[in-house]
């Protein structure tokens, strides 16, 4: 076979038109049929291997009836099936082959996005716990919004993953950005909903007067880009810091967030906190009216004058034991209220199954231990009074006159 720098070389000299071919042959050091064939041709000269088989070729048969069956049958379990023990490799790339005649193809469109139209939202959960207080550790969700348009990152640490807390973190990150999207994307988050949003969530869409798209199972293409985020917070935010608090993750979040939305995105020609002014001026304002955000739960204050929340119990004023009283808790605070009147106010823990206790609630309920035994103390004291039941009851019920002396009758001798 001819090499490639010969049969350029021989082009080339003949192109000249200054040598015979003989002469080509000469100055090459090729006979004058390689000069001939060289010349017959326009492409560049391939090693062409004639097929001679595989030994993949016995299964085929066998595999396109199991693929006929099941066209998404793994590799693994085909080579199982027909007693495969050859390379796997090999019979990966051969399946991978076969696999298109069967399987029908599930296409994925490019999506185009407009300014001001979407926001994926995303939970990013840090591959390393953080000290949480009480001698406990975890790893709470990241809440984190990726606007579609201009790429501008929001993210915040969220005490957990109920529904309140989930709302209040996008509430929060939409009010920094004084601005709602015509959707907000999500998975199929439980806090969110699983196939219909719950009750909460969408009580929230409507008050901000936008959309929250539940996207199918399995469709990790629909929300890419706050996918992609995930990592790279693992990869730039997290490597090489220590947290002391969730507390001090935000503060650390919040200094590293302008840097990151400052890097240059090629695909859009700019920097995520340039257009994200593009971004925002095609979105709604915020709504007049905040949307429901906060825990409420309403309980009779037990004497033990606790109430709950999260997993955790919070002290309240004792005066108001037995009585009806609001809870509400949001991401920072935890408040009790009496008609409308504060009675008691906690800054929310992170840590669970915790006793959160205000010394001045035990101090008023020492007082009022006081008063109530000191009232106990003063009461008069009651003597019982046993009610003695007459006898002569009976008599009447049974109708027998019985006279007060008894007659002596004479007894003859």
């Amino acid at each position: 076979m001819i090499k490639l720098d010969d049969w350029a070389e021989i082009r080339h000299l003949h192109s000249t038109g200054k040598h015979s071919k003989r002469e080509i042959a000469r100055l090459v050091g090729v006979s004058r049929g390689t000069v001939d064939r060289a010349l017959a041709v326009d492409r560049s000269p391939t090693y062409q291997r004639e097929p001679t088989g595989s030994s993949f070729d016995a299964f085929a048969g066998q595999l396109r009836v199991l693929l006929a069956a099941t066209p998404t049958m793994p590799a693994a379990t085909a080579a199982e099936r027909v007693g495969w023990s050859g390379s796997p490799s090999l019979f990966r790339a051969k399946i991978a082959e076969l696999r298109p005649e069967y399987a029908v193809p599930d296409p994925a469109d490019r999506l185009v996005h407009p300014p001001g139209f979407q926001i994926q939202c995303d939970l990013w959960f840090p591959h390393e716990d953080l000290p949480l207080g009480h001698d406990q550790v975890a790893a709470p969700p990241v809440l984190v919004m990726t606007s579609t348009f201009s790429g501008f990152i929001q993210a915040r640490m969220l005490p957990s993953r109920t529904t309140p807390d989930l709302l209040g973190g996008m509430w929060s990150l939409l009010q920094e950005a004084e601005a709602v999207p015509a959707r907000l994307t999500w998975d199929n988050e439980t806090g969110i909903g699983r196939g219909k949003l719950t009750e909460p969530a969408a009580a929230f869409a409507g008050t901000l007067g936008t959309q929250i798209k539940l996207l199918k199972a399995r469709d990790p293409e629909s929300k890419g880009m706050v996918e992609r985020m995930n990592r790279f917070f693992r990869s730039r935010f997290m490597s090489g810091r220590a947290f002391t608090s969730p507390d001090d993750f935000n503060q650390q979040l919040a200094g590293w967030l302008p840097i990151a939305n400052n890097r240059l995105s090629r695909s859009r020609r700019g920097r995520p906190g340039d257009l994200v002014r593009i971004d925002r001026a095609a979105m709604r304002g915020l709504p007049p009216m905040a949307p429901e955000v906060m825990f409420r739960n309403s309980v009779r204050l037990p004497r033990d004058y606790y109430v709950r929340a999260f997993s955790n119990d919070y002290s309240v004023d004792p005066a108001m034991i037995g009585r009806v009283v609001d809870v509400a808790a949001s991401l920072e605070r935890v408040t009790v209220h009496h008609d409308g009147v504060l009675i008691a106010e906690h800054r929310r823990k992170w840590a669970r199954q915790l006793t959160v206790t205000d010394p001045a609630h035990v101090l008023r309920a020492a007082e009022l231990r006081a008063q109530f035994q000191a009232q106990r103390a003063r009461r008069p004291a009651v003597s019982a009074v046993v009610e003695m039941a007459s006898l002569a009851r009976y008599d009447e019920l049974f109708s027998v006159d019985i006279d007060a002396a008894p007659t002596v009758l004479a007894v003859a001798s």
